[in-house]
């Protein structure tokens, strides 16, 4: 089959890959100029003047992104060679916070809260009751429930030090906004998906260099059409399939971000069949109603120590806001001193989340003099998983499936699930040709 991916985003990679292995004739559109998505690099002036290679958000994976994982190793990527693997850690400047044990689950979790730094006894007995009662529920609750009031009455501490972070971290919405459901999966895949499912993996290469770079060279080493800067402006259904900008394909995965698949989806439904229309004003309006989240990366120049490091671990919790977390890009691979700290669910201008970072690194890091070298802002990084939310689904007419990390799914708008997506995607057009 001659099969069009719309969007060269991680999703689209990933139906991209899975297309191409089944045997079919794969053309992959994407209307940047590079491939990525909101996980690329991207090349910016840096403190100096000079261009500075980073990323357009900082990223971190977790053992149980089992998919992501499988999908860079197809594609000729290590994992063991990408990323710096470390067991679980909510540790603060101070020493404090939270540290898996590198050993089996659920015993290192257990093993982990039992000795947290800072915690009394009081607040590891209820965190490890809460987690008890999560496990014994099947880590599951009702749709409607937030993140807040799952975890309604713990200790402030808990509350502050781990599970907020860790929501906004793994969700991109405040806790009193987030869907508790979507939590709950997170914690039951990262804590019970086996050995090292919860260890988190941090790129030792940038996102680009991560998957977007290999999976181009694969796909074209086996005769797939790869085209950048080709923003696709018609979608239309045949007697036959698709027609892609005048191109016939016998099908089409959809994988550009929600606003553009709905502007695509509702322009078909102009010259559909009135039940044919319906359907699709349906599906373009349930895209359309999505609403966003952004996320901000500060990225900071401080002096380099000799070691070549100025922080403690590659990566640091923090307490105050804007900033959640700070990743010692020098530790990593990159540039030395240079510091990336993420503002998830950010909600201020870029003035404003610069002076409170720095004011904050100089707070809780006792760094004085930070350098602001370039403020990256993605505005719709993720869309907003809140309870009961309804996502888009994934079949949308019949030869066309979208894919892409806001579709209908247990993950919230992470790598790992718009990987499975893009793979699913793959495997529904699979499933219809059989």
């Amino acid at each position: 089959m001659r099969i069009a991916v719309v969007g060269g985003g991680w999703a689209g990679l990933a139906a991209a890959v899975a297309a191409a292995e089944a045997g079919h004739d794969v053309t992959l559109l994407e209307a940047a100029r590079s491939l990525g998505g909101r996980a690329r690099r991207v090349a910016l002036p840096g403190a100096d003047g000079a261009p500075l290679l980073l990323d357009n958000g900082q990223h971190i994976l977790i053992g149980a992104y089992t998919d992501c994982l499988r999908l860079m190793d197809t594609v000729g990527i290590d994992p063991r060679d990408a990323f710096v693997r470390l067991p679980l850690a909510l540790r603060f400047a101070d020493g404090s916070g939270l540290q898996w044990p590198d050993i089996a689950p659920p015993w290192d979790a257990l093993l982990g809260i039992a000795r947290a730094r800072g915690w009394s006894w009081r607040e590891r007995l209820a965190m490890l009751g809460r987690a008890q009662t999560w496990q014994r529920r099947r880590f599951a609750c009702a749709p409607e429930v937030s993140v807040a009031a799952l975890c309604e009455g713990l200790p402030p501490r808990l509350l502050g030090e781990f599970i907020e972070p860790l929501c906004v971290a793994a969700l991109n919405t405040p806790a009193e906004e987030a869907s508790g459901q979507v939590f709950l999966r997170i914690l039951r895949d990262s804590l019970l998906g086996g050995p090292g499912g919860s260890n988190l993996l941090l790129p030792r290469k940038d996102l680009s260099a991560l998957l977007p770079d290999a999976a181009e060279r694969w796909l074209r080493s086996r005769g797939a059409i790869v085209r950048t800067g080709a923003r696709v402006q018609a979608l239309t259904a045949t007697a036959r399939g698709w027609s892609v900008d005048g191109s016939p394909f016998d099908a089409v995965l959809l994988a550009a971000p929600s606003t553009e698949a709905a502007r695509l989806v509702a322009q078909c439904a102009q010259d559909a069949p009135l039940a044919d229309a319906v359907a699709l004003c349906d599906w373009a309006a349930s895209a359309q109603a999505l609403r966003f989240e952004s996320i901000a990366t500060v990225y900071a120049q401080a002096a380099a120590p000799a070691s070549g490091s100025v922080l403690a671990r590659p990566m640091l919790a923090l307490r105050s806001a804007p900033a959640q977390f700070v990743f010692d890009r020098g530790q990593l691979g990159g540039p030395a001193g240079l510091l990336a700290f993420v503002v998830s669910a950010s909600r201020t201008e870029r003035a404003q989340t610069e002076a409170q970072v720095l004011a904050q690194a100089e707070r809780e890091l006792n760094l004085p003099g930070l350098q602001c070298v370039q403020t990256v802002v993605e505005r719709r990084a993720t869309f907003a998983c809140t309870p009961g939310l309804a996502r888009p689904a994934a079949y949308i007419a019949p030869g066309l499936w979208a894919c892409g990390d806001y579709v209908d799914g247990p993950y919230p708008a992470t790598l790992e699930g718009a990987v499975r997506s893009g793979q699913a995607a793959a495997a529904h057009l699979q499933g219809a040709i059989e």
